[in-house]
């Protein structure tokens, strides 16, 4: 009887934003499906409790702490991928940052650079030392980026929000089409309101969004971060292999109605 092989079976793959949330659902799921998984965040005690973890369920994963805004933490955390596992084949550019809405001119300056930062900076960082290690293997690889159902329309997020978003959308389709040929494939998820640390932190500035969150899914419920996380994984295997520049919704529904 042929041994059944497990989803991502010899990928070396970094998930960032792997902390908490879907970050480290993802973890802990690439692992279980035989990835070797390099994390990154910026909270050392987080990420190396999940690798413990991860560990002790007989998977194989290296904690580097770092912020995905810097460039020089971002090519750190490849070179180690590297270093220790040989190479990289896939990534899930998943940190974020957002904050309740709040009018344009009411924003403060500092909090739209910082929600442009994070997740816009952050993914360009990430892809541009991500793919030349990809390259390098030969096999190209996959690249998943975390976007938004605010990535598509406005959602009543902040609009510097809604705007990063929109442009991990741009960023995941120029990468897609400038690497097609060379087996690299670039996807992102369209994510719904999903039960998250951030999310949580969301809610507590503003109690009143749950009602809005939930009702705007078909399904009526926000999602668990599992539940985005094997997206993701799918995308990252060569199950996706003819799939690309698509902008796959995770969302129960909500960009359907």
């Amino acid at each position: 009887m042929s041994e059944v092989r497990r989803l991502l079976d010899g990928r070396r793959i970094m998930i960032t934003g792997s902390s908490s949330g879907i970050g480290a659902a993802a973890a802990r799921l690439f692992a279980a499906e035989g990835a070797q998984v390099v994390l990154m965040a910026r909270r050392k005690d987080r990420l190396e409790a999940l690798v413990e973890e991860i560990a002790a369920a007989g998977g194989r994963a290296v904690a580097v702490p770092g912020d995905v805004t810097s460039d020089v933490d971002v090519e750190r955390v490849v070179a180690v991928a590297v270093d220790t596992f040989g190479g990289l084949d896939g990534a899930f550019n998943n940190a974020g940052y957002a904050v309740a809405g709040s009018l344009i001119h009411e924003t403060d300056r500092a909090v739209f650079d910082r929600i442009m930062d994070v997740n816009v900076r952050g993914v360009w960082n990430c892809l541009h030392s991500q793919i030349p290690a990809m390259l390098a293997t030969g096999r190209g690889g996959a690249v998943v980026n975390t976007s938004s159902v605010a990535g598509i329309r406005a959602t009543g997020a902040a609009a510097a929000y809604v705007a990063a978003k929109h442009a991990v959308l741009g960023l995941t389709k120029a990468a897609a089409l400038e690497y097609g040929d060379r087996a690299l494939r670039v996807n992102a998820l369209v994510v719904g309101s999903t039960r998250t640390e951030m999310m949580e932190e969301v809610l507590e500035q503003a109690p009143e969004l749950e009602t809005s969150f939930v009702e705007k899914s078909a399904q009526k419920r926000m999602a668990e971060p599992a539940e985005v996380a094997q997206a993701a994984a799918w995308l990252c295997s060569v199950r996706a292999s003819f799939v690309t520049g698509a902008a796959i919704s995770v969302d129960g529904g909500w960009s359907a109605l």
